[in-house]
């Protein structure tokens, strides 16, 4: 008689605006990333089309990576809109797209 773990499926949403050309990319590395460590997770890919779509989201600029509803890098300010996205990568470095160990250390937090 083996021991069943019960294992939580995370939900994450990825948001992003066409306009901005990170989100293939983005999308690439956290597929990458769940495949690597083995996350089972649902993905919902959201397509902001609007300033008050971007508001009623929380959509912080494209791309927006939220797990099970918090942003993998929470926004210093509450200005949601249509726009691209930077992030503060470990280093110090601004860049328009999460590192994978930024993706990797949001889906291993307790939500």
């Amino acid at each position: 008689m083996g021991v069943h773990l019960e294992t939580r499926k995370r939900r994450i949403k990825f948001l992003y605006w066409e306009e901005c050309q990170s989100h293939d990319e983005a999308l690439s590395r956290l597929r990458k990333v769940l495949a690597e460590d083995r996350i089972d997770a649902e993905i919902e890919i959201i397509c902001v089309q609007s300033d008050e779509e971007a508001k009623r989201l929380h959509f912080a600029g494209s791309p927006t990576i939220l797990v099970d509803g918090t942003d993998i890098q929470p926004p210093t300010t509450t200005h949601y809109a249509m726009t691209c996205r930077a992030y503060h990568l470990e280093d110090g470095r601004i860049s328009p797209l999460p590192s994978e160990a930024m993706i990797r250390t949001a889906l291993k937090r307790e939500s």
